[in-house]
């Protein structure tokens, strides 16, 4: 990786700004073009060093719903179930993990009542229950990884 590529993922962590031109912006405080910041990015995702490049929203804050949920899948039935359950647009972040639950993804609805809507709609699918976890308390982690 490139050290422009590195300062990228180091500027962007910290924020990301609102306006017309967010990415002309974000350019010109890198010294480079708009171009060639959007060329890096992509080329950062398509290479695998970023998973994913895009907002976070609070999604109760805009009245919707998120949570987290988690499934006891079989060993062999794994890679299909995870298909089924990727497929709804409202599900993001799938993680296996090594526990009896071994399948947790997040759940994020633009309303309340969708969030039931989606988990009923994956057990009806996948024919397993789903945990649903929502949070408690909300806690933030001003997590900074240097490239």
């Amino acid at each position: 990786m490139e050290q422009i590529d590195k300062k990228i993922i180091n500027h962007l962590q910290v924020g990301f700004p609102i306006c017309d031109a967010p990415y002309q912006q974000v350019a010109n405080e890198l010294n480079i073009s708009e171009e060639e910041l959007l060329q890096r990015l992509q080329a950062l995702l398509d290479n695998g060093i970023l998973s994913r490049f895009a907002p976070m929203y609070h999604a109760e804050q805009m009245g919707g719903a998120l949570t987290l949920a988690a499934v006891k899948v079989p060993s062999e039935s794994f890679d299909n179930i995870a298909e089924v359950i990727n497929a709804f647009p409202e599900v993001a972040h799938n993680y296996a993990r090594e526990h009896e639950l071994n399948m947790w993804f997040v759940v994020a609805t633009e309303t309340i009542e969708r969030q039931q809507q989606v988990i009923d709609e994956i057990e009806k699918q996948t024919q397993l229950k789903v945990y649903n976890m929502p949070k408690i308390n909300e806690y933030f982690v001003g997590l900074k990884l240097e490239a």
